[in-house]
């Protein structure tokens, strides 16, 4: 249910989480916690509590590819869920893998999704309109194993000779499809899963054992961690990995969500650009925004995903010299305050933004004090800043972020209403 100002301040301060039972009562621990945030003299409420469970596989199984720096799927639905009804269009200006499209359209809102990095929508578009499994594996197994393809990259780093004649094949197949504009939602589909199957840390990948699949190494690390591990990249058999990670992510989903699926496929906006000017938008039009952007110098795009960019045909050093990573943060409120601004024009009146930042810099800069005075001098009102209490991850742990103290796993949002 869609709920104003006042109603949403009521719910945040008496919110609870209901038990895995449905069940919902408060207890003491429970309880939101209420304080007050002094910015150029002005206060604004800051409401602590686990708004949304950190626990593990509680979203759809479509939300489950992995990409550096996003957030639960649980962060998107609670505020789709306050802030929208059925029908409104909800946007992400930063959109990653596609956590907020992805999941507005389950919940059967209208979806914009934008991202300057062109993996967004490879990584995005395809989980909107689902193809059979059957068709998947028929199209997989017709595409031959071809020998006549000269790769121009030395990846033997990462995989077996067979993985890769397999792996160089399938990503010809794709990007001629591509080409001559005869790729269909079956092709899409393929070129989503292999892109996040590149490598990873267990068999259910194409590589060699390496860093966890949001973070491509280098070659050359990638050779330092064969030698320490004494490991050769063994033979992986590209055709089932993808099939086994397709019917993962088809398992378990419900009539009405593949409906709603392709329901936002057929209004679907997707651009590729810069969050600062985005004239395919209209104005007035957004009910609401929910994004998490770069946050400074914390993570490198560009040189994670260089392996993925290598296998989609995309330039990796122009499209990292596109994305904003700022050192400074005068540079960063700069930056971010133009995106304001456009989102500020975009946004309907009574829309809302959720604008999600954490602590950087071993926790010295919390960047949602800075967000605030950005909205305020686009023209939104400050709701507030929503601060999800959770549990330490295993995510986290594998940056080196304590949760709740630095990084981007603190669930700060700011929200901003119209």
């Amino acid at each position: 249910m869609k709920r104003n100002s006042s109603s949403v301040h009521n719910f945040l301060r008496t919110f609870s989480l209901p038990d895995q039972d449905g069940q919902t009562f408060l207890q003491p621990e429970q309880t939101t916690r209420c304080d007050t945030l002094c910015i150029d003299d002005k206060e604004y409420p800051r409401y602590t509590n686990e708004f949304w469970t950190a626990r593990q596989r509680q979203a759809s199984r479509l939300q489950e590819i992995s990409y550096r720096a996003c957030f639960k799927p649980q962060l998107p639905r609670f505020f789709i869920n306050l802030l929208t009804e059925p029908g409104d269009i909800v946007y992400d200006p930063f959109a990653g893998r596609g956590t907020t499209p992805l999941e507005a359209a389950l919940l059967g809102r209208q979806v914009i999704s934008n991202d300057i990095n062109p993996l967004s929508r490879i990584l995005t578009k395809p989980r909107l309109t689902l193809p059979e499994y059957e068709d998947i594996r028929a199209r997989l197994y017709a595409i031959p194993d071809r020998t006549d393809i000269a790769a121009r990259i030395d990846l033997s780093m990462f995989y077996h000779p067979d993985t890769f004649r397999a792996l160089c094949s399938i990503r010809s197949y794709l990007l001629e499809q591509e080409e001559n504009r005869d790729s269909d939602a079956v092709d899409s589909w393929i070129r989503m899963v292999a892109t996040n199957r590149l490598s990873g840390h267990s068999p259910g990948f194409f590589s060699v054992y390496t860093l966890p699949p949001n973070q491509a190494v280098s070659p050359e690390r990638q050779i330092a961690i064969n030698q320490d591990r004494n490991q050769v990249p063994p033979y992986r058999d590209v055709r089932e990995i993808i099939l086994k990670k397709s019917r993962i992510l088809l398992k378990g989903i419900e009539r009405k969500q593949k409906k709603n699926l392709s329901m936002a496929a057929d209004s679907s906006l997707f651009i590729t650009g810069d969050a600062r000017v985005t004239p395919e938008i209209p104005g007035n039009m957004v009910s609401l925004t929910v994004t998490s952007p770069p946050f400074l110098d914390i993570v490198q795009y560009a040189s994670d995903n260089w392996l993925r960019c290598w296998f989609n045909g995309i330039d990796a050093e122009e499209t990292g010299k596109k994305i904003t990573i700022t050192r400074k943060l005068a540079d960063w409120e700069m930056v971010m305050g133009d995106v304001f601004r456009e989102l500020f024009r975009i946004t309907r009146p009574g829309g809302y933004v959720a604008f999600e930042v954490g602590e950087v810099r071993n926790g010295s800069i919390r960047l949602d004090e800075h967000v605030i005075p950005l909205g305020i001098a686009a023209g939104f009102t400050c709701m507030g800043v929503i601060i999800n209490q959770q549990d330490f991850t295993k995510t986290a742990n594998i940056w080196g972020v304590n949760n709740m103290s630095v990084g981007t796993n603190t669930n700060r949002i700011v929200l901003f209403n119209k």
